[in-house]
Protein backbone atom coordinates (compact mmCIF):
# COMPACT_ATOMS: atom_id res chain seq x y z
CA UNK A 1 0.00 0.00 0.00
CA UNK A 2 1.42 3.39 -1.03
CA UNK A 3 0.30 6.24 1.22
CA UNK A 4 1.14 9.90 0.90
CA UNK A 5 -0.10 12.57 3.29
CA UNK A 6 -2.63 10.16 4.78
CA UNK A 7 -4.17 9.07 1.47
CA UNK A 8 -3.82 5.64 -0.12
CA UNK A 9 -2.76 6.05 -3.76
CA UNK A 10 -2.97 2.32 -4.58
CA UNK A 11 -6.43 2.70 -6.14
CA UNK A 12 -5.18 5.47 -8.43
CA UNK A 13 -2.17 3.37 -9.51
CA UNK A 14 -4.51 0.49 -10.39
CA UNK A 15 -6.93 2.72 -12.33
CA UNK A 16 -4.29 4.80 -14.14
CA UNK A 17 -1.18 2.61 -14.57
CA UNK A 18 0.60 4.98 -16.98
CA UNK A 19 0.98 7.68 -14.35
CA UNK A 20 3.19 8.30 -11.32
CA UNK A 21 1.34 9.82 -8.35
CA UNK A 22 2.31 11.95 -5.40
CA UNK A 23 0.89 14.55 -3.04
CA UNK A 24 2.43 17.85 -2.11
CA UNK A 25 3.09 18.98 1.45
CA UNK A 26 -0.09 21.06 1.16
CA UNK A 27 -2.15 18.01 0.12
CA UNK A 28 -2.53 18.68 -3.62
CA UNK A 29 -2.63 15.60 -5.87
CA UNK A 30 -0.15 15.35 -8.77
CA UNK A 31 0.28 12.83 -11.58
CA UNK A 32 3.02 12.73 -14.20
CA UNK A 33 3.03 10.44 -17.20
CA UNK A 34 5.46 7.58 -16.79
CA UNK A 35 7.71 6.73 -19.75
CA UNK A 36 5.88 9.02 -22.18
CA UNK A 37 7.00 12.24 -23.79
CA UNK A 38 4.03 13.96 -25.44
CA UNK A 39 4.58 15.51 -28.87
CA UNK A 40 3.39 18.93 -30.02
CA UNK A 41 0.23 17.57 -31.65
CA UNK A 42 -0.77 15.76 -28.45
CA UNK A 43 -0.09 18.83 -26.33
CA UNK A 44 -2.10 20.90 -28.82
CA UNK A 45 -4.98 18.43 -28.47
CA UNK A 46 -5.07 19.05 -24.73
CA UNK A 47 -3.00 16.19 -23.37
CA UNK A 48 -0.90 17.14 -20.34
CA UNK A 49 2.41 15.74 -19.17
CA UNK A 50 1.46 16.48 -15.55
CA UNK A 51 -1.94 17.15 -13.97
CA UNK A 52 -2.80 18.39 -10.50
CA UNK A 53 -5.79 19.22 -8.33
CA UNK A 54 -6.50 20.13 -4.74
CA UNK A 55 -9.07 17.36 -4.17
CA UNK A 56 -9.40 13.72 -5.16
CA UNK A 57 -12.66 14.04 -7.13
CA UNK A 58 -11.31 16.82 -9.36
CA UNK A 59 -8.03 14.96 -9.74
CA UNK A 60 -9.72 11.73 -10.87
CA UNK A 61 -11.93 13.70 -13.27
CA UNK A 62 -8.81 15.28 -14.83
CA UNK A 63 -7.22 11.85 -15.26
CA UNK A 64 -10.37 10.48 -16.93
CA UNK A 65 -10.42 13.51 -19.22
CA UNK A 66 -6.81 12.81 -20.17
CA UNK A 67 -7.74 9.23 -21.04
CA UNK A 68 -10.53 10.42 -23.31
CA UNK A 69 -8.28 12.99 -24.98
CA UNK A 70 -5.65 10.28 -25.42
CA UNK A 71 -8.11 8.10 -27.28
CA UNK A 72 -9.01 10.96 -29.60
CA UNK A 73 -5.29 11.38 -30.34
CA UNK A 74 -4.87 7.63 -30.88
CA UNK A 75 -2.68 7.52 -27.77
CA UNK A 76 -4.64 4.98 -25.74
CA UNK A 77 -1.83 4.08 -23.34
CA UNK A 78 -1.03 7.60 -22.08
Amino acid sequence: MHQTSGYDLTELHASFPGWTFFRSDTGAFYATRRGVQLNDAELGAGLEQTVSADDKDTFVALLHEQQLRGWSCDRTKV
